[in-house]
């Protein structure tokens, strides 16, 4: 099978142990055995064997939303009753681990378009690695299981709370495996707070909020927003007022996913109370990126629990730089009695969305916290902030049409023409626009690296004159759209 390990990968043979034993580069697989191993890496990780006499050049997929079928795969195969005496098995292995971990270092260099920071060095946990950590159960409370970083797990959440000024005897939280389970859990929290509470939510926010709205079996009212991708709180009055009997579940964006806009939290407040709903809401915040960005942004407005919110879940492998998707929720221990339970099994209580959660990745925030404190966010911050300005500025002296929104490190741009171009650097596009989201790992060398291959595609795109960047007014406004009929 093509893809597949070990004796399944077309017989790698003596070739591919050799390369696994000179290491890639110095050995020579297999010219079928390399080209199986890279079907299933990405198109840039070139070849280690010159191709097979008559091959032609890989055939590039359209891409289609949702239909692309991922058909690669590194097949797993029973050892053979030798491989313990040959070794082949841990040859072939190796070869293809060493394959894969080309692929992983031209796919970070081509990488601009999700929020994830690249930028960190955990060397020093590498002495963890070989044990299973798992924080079950409720993290203020010991349980059966000993293997765990709770230590770290309420070292982490006790900075967190500082930072959104909730007293440590007043909230609850714990280390999530992603930011969707922090906005799972936020609006679950909502929801026991006000069982027939109606979920609000922008247009423009993470569709896990309202893949939430369908696990609960929510009422979801959407609300508009305007061109920048905030909510708009006139259209916000308009459907409370339509459900004034029901009490309100908000979510509040502090920094939506495609145009990074940030919701103005304290006129959403205002908005509800003047509504008649006072005492009668529930506020989630979902900070995934800018939740911690936006502390150190001056003059920003804050999100604090100094203001009748619930509850605020960040991502801690965006910004702060962690290896493996986590979240950080925080909310007001009041609420938390109404969802939590006691587990015998455990011998301790439970009110997370999940029953096992990496012990891992609450060590690995800890160390990034230590290591950066305030003042080091707040330097990386800075650094993004300008260098998304920088790209911004870059591009419309360019001629493209860009957007980016005042807290934002989000740079919103016409959408590349070429989809093997937007593969290549991984750009996430909606319609007409793409998005460069710059983060503490993104460099002016890259960006100038990203430009310059631009506007050398873009030359070849729209040489003829036949076709037309395209009109990106609706999407960011006619002010930041440079095509042939909004240029000035």
């Amino acid at each position: 099978m093509v893809g597949s390990v070990g004796n399944g990968l077309v017989d790698l043979g003596a070739g591919a142990a050799d390369a696994a034993v000179n290491g890639v580069g110095k050995g020579m697989m297999h010219p079928e055995a390399a080209a199986a191993v890279e079907a299933a890496l990405p198109m840039e990780v070139e070849s280690t064997a010159a191709p097979a006499a008559g091959a032609g050049s890989p055939t590039r997929r359209e891409i289609v939303l949702g239909r692309n079928v991922h058909t690669a795969s590194f097949a797993v195969k029973e050892p053979d009753a030798d491989d313990e005496e040959t070794g082949e098995r841990e040859a072939t292995m190796a070869s293809v681990l060493a394959l894969y971990r080309r692929s992983l270092v031209e796919r970070t260099k081509h990488h601009l378009g999700y929020p994830y920071n690249l930028d960190f060095d955990y060397g020093a946990l590498a002495q963890l690695q070989h044990f299973s950590i798992n924080n079950l159960g409720d993290p203020f409370i010991e349980s059966n299981y000993g293997v765990h970083s709770r230590q770290f797990e309420v070292g982490v959440l006790d900075w967190f709370a500082r930072l959104w000024d909730l007293e440590k005897n007043e909230y609850w939280g714990y280390i999530t495996n992603c930011g969707t389970e922090g906005n799972l859990h936020g609006i679950l929290v909502g929801r026991e707070v006000f069982p027939d509470g109606i979920l609000y939510a922008s247009r423009e926010s993470h569709y896990s909020v309202f893949k939430a709205a369908r696990m609960y079996r929510m009422e979801c009212v959407k609300v508009d927003t305007f061109i920048s991708g905030e909510i708009d709180c006139a259209d916000f009055q308009r459907k409370l007022l339509l459900n004034r009997d029901k009490p309100a579940i908000i979510n509040v964006n502090i920094g939506t996913t495609v145009k990074g806009a940030v919701d103005d939290l304290d006129l959403v407040i205002k908005t509800l109370e003047e509504s008649g709903f006072q005492d009668r809401f529930y506020i989630h915040c979902d900070g995934a990126l800018f939740g911690l960005m936006m502390p150190f942004v001056k003059k920003a407005p804050k999100v604090t629990f100094k203001k009748p919110i619930g509850s605020v879940s960040v991502s801690g492998h965006k910004f702060v730089g962690c290896p493996m998707p986590c979240g950080v929720q925080i909310t007001r221990l009041k609420h938390i009695n109404a969802l939590s339970s006691n587990v015998e099994y455990l011998a301790s209580r439970d009110a997370t969305i999940m029953g096992s959660r990496n012990g891992h990745a609450p060590i690995f925030l800890w160390y990034t916290l230590n290591r950066k404190g305030y003042r080091g966010f707040q330097k990386e911050v800075q650094k993004c902030l300008r260098n998304a300005h920088y790209l911004k500025d870059r591009l419309r002296e360019a001629g493209i049409g860009a957007m980016l929104n005042e807290l934002s490190s989000t740079v919103v741009f016409e959408r590349p023409k070429d989809e093997e171009f937007i593969r290549r650097w991984q750009l996430a596009c909606e319609g007409n626009i793409a998005h460069v989201v710059v983060m503490p790992s993104v460099t002016i060398d890259k960006l100038d690296y990203f430009l310059n291959e631009l506007m050398e595609k873009r030359a070849t795109w729209y040489q003829d004159g036949t076709c037309q960047p395209p009109c990106i007014a609706g999407d960011v406004g006619q002010e930041n759209c440079l095509c042939s009929l909004h240029k000035k």
